[in-house]
């Protein structure tokens, strides 16, 4: 097994693992076994759990972030586009193995303790960010809209999380519509 096959395979497994049981429950050995790559070449390619925690959440945003702009491009340009993010979540929230938002998650279990994975979880976070500013600019919106735009959408991730419900997108996306026909 090459080096590529053998980080995909650590990393599908990891990120897999994390995402049902949380970091803290997964031992590299359970890594190591679900992936079934030795874990000698394990620790060659992440010498720490840290390490292989934050190729997996920079795996994952890649992937988020393309699975939102593509539906979000699939609407109409203008205040639609940004209330599409809504619809989007509506969707994610809505796939019988979410388990809320990986980066809040490991925040929620490693950031205070792990920089890196701090670091990695923020990124994320800005470039969500960025991309509302970005959706919200072209749709001729107020600047002023963008924070509390994006807290209606990180308070639905958490929100359907605990509730078990897809609804909390539906809830976040009405109070975007009223926030931008407020203007």
């Amino acid at each position: 097994m090459d080096r590529a096959e053998a980080e995909v395979r650590l990393l599908d497994a990891a990120e897999e693992l994390f995402y049902a049981r949380g970091i803290q429950a997964v031992g590299m050995d359970q890594v190591r076994a679900a992936s079934g790559v030795s874990l000698k070449r394990l620790y060659q390619l992440y010498p720490s759990k840290s390490e292989l925690v934050v190729a997996c959440l920079e795996r994952r945003d890649l992937r988020w972030r393309t699975r939102l702009a593509e539906h979000v491009e699939g609407e109409p340009g203008g205040p639609e586009r940004v209330l599409a993010v809504y619809d989007w979540l509506y969707e994610w929230f809505s796939e019988p193995d979410f388990r809320g938002c990986a980066f809040i998650n490991s925040f929620g279990e490693l950031g205070a303790v792990e920089p890196a994975v701090a670091d990695t979880v923020r990124a994320h976070k800005s470039a969500f960010h960025a991309y509302m500013a970005g959706l919200v600019a072209a749709a001729g919106e107020s600047g002023q809209t963008v924070g509390p735009l994006v807290l209606l959408a990180e308070g639905a991730m958490t929100a359907a999380a605990i509730s078990g419900s897809p609804e909390p997108a539906r809830q976040a996306r009405q109070g975007a519509a009223q926030l931008l026909a407020a203007r």
